[in-house]
């Protein structure tokens, strides 16, 4: 397996010969008394019955290897290198058909601070570039298997869309001295057209642009770049448990599966990363969360990748989920 750059769109790709499939196994190995058939435990969090409720291990089928350097190589105008990275799961709770949206706030705190605990180790090593935390929620988006789950990657690059979030968030600063998303917060909340939902902390909204019908982004109300130095508290992990809760399950009212990506600011103390090319992403990225759902009626996006096509306006879409009369969940 390989990771391949397409000089043109600049994207990285994995290659491999013939897809790998999962193990055939006859239990789930995320269920509770099935350890043995995972790889070893990264991080645990266990109650005080000495029963796990949040577990992380590496990945069954990873798309990354961990071992070994980059062996960087070069095929005319080509660029190529080894699948180095990491590639993890974290196991969100012990039931096989509980979701993240109806755990209880402790538990989805807990899942929050191990995304924590895993980004701050993984950043420790300084040939990876970037750490990704994801989760495909449902069949239609890829959930593969059923026990609910996320994952996260450790690459040697920086994926494409982050790039183009840096590049043009360095922009707007470099002309106005401020933080784009900031000034998006400032001027959403102000309209409230497009908000979903926001407490003191924390806000949700449908993006002006937004790609497919439905699309939310969450993120702090405060300028943070990093997702694990913000969320470092308890605390604060519980108040955005509970937040993230509710909006999933506002937008579990029109779409049962959806994906999950966190955009966190790139690895600083990474072997090959030149951080002149970012020197004012302290202040000028601002972490968030985009969910993106998958609908069997969803507007197609077309063949032209990245030009896409949304049959329901952002303002809709933000009323109808700000409507929700939503039952808190303890």
């Amino acid at each position: 397996m390989q990771i391949r750059k397409d000089p043109i769109s600049m994207n990285w790709v994995i290659q491999e010969d013939g897809e790998t499939s999962w193990p055939n196994l006859n239990a789930c190995p995320f269920c509770p008394g099935q350890e043995a058939l995972t790889p070893q435990t990264l991080y645990s969090h266990v109650n005080n019955k000495g029963d796990w409720e949040v577990r992380v291990t590496p990945h069954l089928r990873p798309l990354y290897r961990i071992e070994g350097e980059l062996q960087r190589s070069g095929e005319g105008v080509y660029d190529k290198m080894r699948n180095l990275g990491a590639h993890e799961v974290v196991i969100e709770n012990p039931d096989h058909h509980l979701r993240l949206s109806h755990l209880r706030d402790e538990n989805v705190a807990q899942v929050l601070r191990a995304f924590v605990s895993r980004i701050t180790d993984l950043k420790k090593d300084r040939r990876f570039r970037y750490v990704s935390v994801f989760r495909n929620q449902g069949r239609l988006a890829g959930q593969e298997p059923d026990h609910p789950h996320s994952q996260i990657t450790a690459t040697p690059f920086i994926p494409r869309r982050v790039v183009y979030e840096l590049r043009s968030l360095q922009r707007y600063f470099s002309l106005k001295e401020r933080c784009l998303i900031c000034d998006i917060i400032q001027q959403e909340m102000a309209k409230q057209v497009r908000t979903i939902e926001w407490d003191d902390e924390f806000m949700a909204f449908c993006p002006f642009a937004s790609r497919v019908p439905y699309e939310v982004w969450v993120l702090p109300l405060q300028h943070h770049h990093a997702f694990e130095e913000d969320l470092t508290t308890w605390e604060r992990q519980l108040h955005f448990a509970r937040f993230l809760k509710s909006v999933l399950r506002r937008l579990e009212t029109v779409a049962q599966d959806y994906h999950v990506t966190l955009h966190t600011v790139p690895n600083l103390n990474a072997k090959y990363e030149r951080t002149d090319h970012w020197r004012t992403l302290l202040d000028d990225f601002h972490w968030h969360l985009e969910l993106i759902p998958i609908r069997l009626t969803s507007s197609r996006s077309y063949f032209l990748k990245d030009v896409y096509y949304n049959s329901v306006l952002p303002e809709r879409a933000a009323e109808e989920l700000r409507k929700l009369n939503i039952e808190p969940l303890s």
